[in-house]
């Protein structure tokens, strides 16, 4: 049976993010807001939790889940062979919605999907969901939507496509922006943009100048 709380009550959101962050330390899922869209999120370095997340969206391995942090330093634990572009990129945009696939630590003990290496990391721009990334540390989370279905701006959504596949929802209000992040690979020389989304190419080209818009 799944559990909601408010997070607009201040009682109800200490209780929620208690009781979420203790359903991802059994390995269950939880829906949370973050400034882009919902999210559904998982223990990132449980496989079976993944798993689950990936079975709750009807999504295969091929369509790997990204990992959401707390802080940027986070980053130095996860990802390796970061340029300067992107750790300019991190300065500028993070916290806020830009998701930046780089290679991972190949030492990590994770199953994230097939990533082939590498990992798609965002700090996301919300009070609530930073908090629960702060107690958790580093979150599989996926937008909170069956594959396929609308994109979830608000708890309500999120719920009636994911239901009792979620242990605990965290309702937040309305997404700010209710766009995808934007995303963009780090991995080469020079970064390229694999989707457009909350911040536009000419925000990135701010920043990097010779980024490349991708196909």
């Amino acid at each position: 049976m799944s559990r909601r709380y408010d997070c607009a009550d201040t009682g109800d959101r200490a209780t929620g993010l208690r009781e979420a962050a203790s359903a991802i330390r059994r390995g269950e899922l939880v829906v949370l807001p973050t400034d882009t869209l919902y999210g559904v999120g998982a223990d990132a370095f449980s496989p079976e939790a993944v798993g689950a997340l990936l079975d709750a969206k009807g999504r295969g391995r091929n369509m790997p889940s990204p990992v959401l942090v707390g802080s940027p330093t986070t980053l130095h634990g996860l990802v390796t062979d970061f340029s300067e572009q992107a750790w300019e990129l991190v300065d500028a945009f993070w916290p806020g919605g830009l998701t930046l696939v780089a290679r991972h630590q190949p030492s990590l003990r994770w199953d994230l999907g097939d990533t082939r290496g590498t990992v798609a990391v965002r700090m996301p721009l919300h009070p609530v969901a930073l908090e629960l990334l702060n107690t958790t540390g580093p979150l599989a989370v996926s937008s909170a939507n069956k594959t396929g279905g609308p994109s979830p701006a608000t708890c309500d959504e999120a719920q009636g496509q994911l239901g009792d596949a979620i242990s605990v929802y965290l309702d937040g209000g309305r997404a700010d922006h209710a766009t995808a992040s934007t995303i963009v690979d780090v991995t080469g020389k020079t970064p390229v943009v694999l989707r457009a989304g909350a911040i536009s190419v000419e925000q990135l080209r701010e920043v990097v100048p010779d980024l490349e818009a991708g196909s």
